[in-house]
């Protein structure tokens, strides 16, 4: 019996689809900020919780957009950087994994001289999701980039730094699940780590 060709997925004409209805980072967090004043959240599910984590995400990350600061050996190689490359990171204003690693990632970005970054939302860009599931989840945020000499997809990142991916896994196999304590918890190592995790996980990537 012949067997029948299934259509390859082009995960890189994925990218180029949702980089057409994507957002500077400034522009999603415009977003977010009007999403805020109308009580709502990104994403076609609304509901009170979720426009309460919109809310406490916003606030969060106007506080790191101003405090997070990069060490001196990674801001120098991000300054040094010339390749071409495009970042695109799927989100939901509702992600409180993405509220603390963004600004990070913006920050990262802007030092370099050819990275352009740019934010598209998970829900209305399934298909590239799928591409990059996490343990069979749509985990956000993930990191995708694109390599814009050779068009090709060199690398990704996420949904956390290598550290709160290592207490997630382990209180997971201890505990099964996570608890709202776990994730208050996880907050505060956040808070704490000030965004060091993130920037060397990202810094391997360029490295």
């Amino acid at each position: 019996m012949k067997e029948q060709n299934t259509p390859k997925i082009n995960t890189v004409q994925l990218f180029k689809e949702a980089l057409k209805k994507s957002y500077s980072y400034d522009d999603y967090r415009t977003l977010v900020a009007q999403h805020v004043a109308s009580k709502t959240s990104t994403g076609p599910e609304q509901t009170d919780d979720l426009s309460q984590y919109t809310l406490l995400n916003d606030s969060r990350m106007r506080r790191l957009d101003k405090t997070t600061k990069i060490a001196e050996n990674i801001k120098q190689d991000f300054l040094a950087f010339e390749k071409k490359q495009t970042w695109l990171v799927l989100t939901e204003s509702w992600c409180g994994d993405a509220a603390q690693t963004m600004p990070v990632i913006n920050k990262l970005a802007r030092l370099a001289p050819h990275i352009n970054l740019k934010v598209a939302l998970r829900d209305e860009n399934i298909a590239l999701m799928n591409q990059f599931l996490t343990n069979g989840n749509m985990s956000i945020p993930k990191l995708i980039i694109l390599d814009s000499t050779t068009d090709e997809i060199i690398g990704d990142w996420g949904p956390r730094p290598t550290e709160a991916t290592k207490l997630v896994n382990d209180y997971k196999t201890k505990h099964g699940s996570l608890t709202p304590e776990f994730k208050e918890e996880l907050q505060v190592w956040y808070n704490k780590n000030k965004g060091q995790n993130t920037a060397e996980d990202i810094h391997k990537l360029i490295s």
